[in-house]
């Protein structure tokens, strides 16, 4: 097979959360051990960082890794999900996996695959883990794909693990309560690891203080480290000033991502680099700040409040349930403009009724569909969304709706495409 033919087998042949839903996710890790016992458990030939949470765990986890770079380490990243290209998945200093490592990584093990049948995301976590291994990696960024306790990636034992924040999203799986879903992200902590987290929030602290005592890790709420003070967007960065709450001390930072969300994600870098230089890592102001200021250029991340168009201005992000749609209306209120253009689109599982509530209502609305089978179809979400004063036209793709967004809008308009990461994907 080539390149694409192994796609084409990996996206078809193994159940893939983001196209088939809930049912290619598996409520065990017997598959992941066996592939890890298969694979002669590679992910104990590095050190790593698991990074796990509702929203923010992609910036976060680019973030640390973009740091580490500039602070000389070989850096493998793990994420979930690709916009663009598979490999996105798997990097190494910014690069991305080759197509030759995925073809032959299928080819020479296809048979094992045919025997465990694991799901799409299995497979990709023991790609990753092999890859890094042989790339000889001094340290790994893993994301979580879905939850924590289950995920196949909570197999590896790290020197620090990140929570950074908890909202409802894939409620059917991880359960309909802020504690519940706190428990199941929280199921990535080990024993005497250090635990961050990014976000303190009332309703889960008791669940992070039990389960972090429970494994007698030390607990670090971002907040208590480090309080925001400026924030200002300067020559197209955000300028983010920090005082550190244990010494009163200044750190300015330059950051190339430029979501006001990210005040908080940084923050909860920040202090994955304090954890890290007091076990000897030698991460010095000066590679924060180069790292923070080349997040985008060092990793290649896409669709975080990024800018696709100028007269009018495009920005997509890939922000997609209650807490990030909250964030997503932040920074579109603090901003000028004209009229206000949203290319929309949804997937089928997700809970439209909290969402739709906050959408602004004084826009032109261009409802479309991502091209994967979990996607809303068009019609139904601008049905859906008529009756909550939400009101324009369907399209039966994202990019013809975004190009009727750019038609209809006047140079100093704003047109925000998002709704759905693979949304997004169709754009960036």
């Amino acid at each position: 097979m080539n390149y694409q033919e192994t796609l084409d087998y990996m996206f078809t042949k193994l159940p893939m959360y983001q196209r088939t839903g809930q049912a290619a996710y598996k409520a065990n890790l017997d598959t992941t051990l066996a592939l890890d016992e298969y694979f002669n458990h590679p992910h104990k030939k590095f050190k790593s960082i698991h990074v796990a949470g509702t929203n923010g765990k992609g910036s976060v986890s680019h973030t640390i890794a973009s740091v580490l770079q500039s602070a000389g380490y070989k850096v493998g990243l793990y994420t979930s999900p690709h916009l663009k290209d598979f490999r996105e998945r798997i990097k190494v200093n910014g690069e991305l996996v080759s197509e030759d490592y995925v073809v032959d990584f299928i080819r020479k093990h296809q048979d094992k695959f045919e025997e465990l049948c694991p799901s799409f995301f299995e497979m990709t976590v023991a790609m990753a883990f092999d890859f890094f291994a042989d790339e000889k990696i001094d340290v790994a960024v893993v994301e979580v794909g879905l939850g924590g306790r289950l995920d196949s990636t909570n197999i590896i034992s790290p020197e620090l693990s990140v929570i950074t924040n908890i909202s409802k999203d894939h409620t059917n799986l991880l359960g309909s309560e802020l504690a519940q879903i706190a428990t199941e992200k929280a199921g990535i902590i080990k024993k005497n690891v250090p635990v961050i987290i990014g976000e303190k929030q009332e309703e889960v602290i008791d669940v992070f203080l039990r389960i972090a005592s429970n494994n007698k890790s030390d607990l670090i709420f971002s907040e208590d480290r480090y309080m925001n003070q400026s924030s200002e967007l300067i020559d197209n960065k955000r300028n983010l000033v920090y005082q550190s709450l244990e010494n009163n001390s200044i750190i300015n930072l330059s950051c190339d991502l430029l979501g006001l969300y990210q005040i908080k994600n940084i923050r909860t870098a920040l202090c994955v680099f304090d954890e890290l230089n007091s076990k000897g890592w030698g991460i010095s102001e000066e590679s924060m700040k180069h790292g923070v200021s080349g997040i985008v250029k060092n990793t290649g991340l896409l669709g975080r409040w990024q800018t696709i168009g100028n007269a009018p201005r495009v920005v997509c992000d890939t922000g997609h349930n209650v807490a990030g749609i909250k964030e997503i209306i932040e920074q579109i209120e603090s901003m000028d403009y004209g009229k206000l253009h949203i290319v929309f689109g949804v997937v089928n599982d997700k809970d439209l009724t909290n969402i739709l509530e906050l959408m602004p209502k004084n826009a032109s609305y261009y409802f479309s569909r991502a091209d994967i089978p979990r996607a809303l179809d068009q019609e139904v979400l601008a049905a859906k969304a008529k009756t909550y004063g939400l009101l324009g036209n369907t399209y039966l793709s994202v990019k013809e709706a975004l190009e009727a967004a750019k038609t209809n809008a006047l140079e100093n308009d704003l047109v925000f495409v998002g709704g759905s990461t693979f949304v997004v994907a169709e754009v960036v």
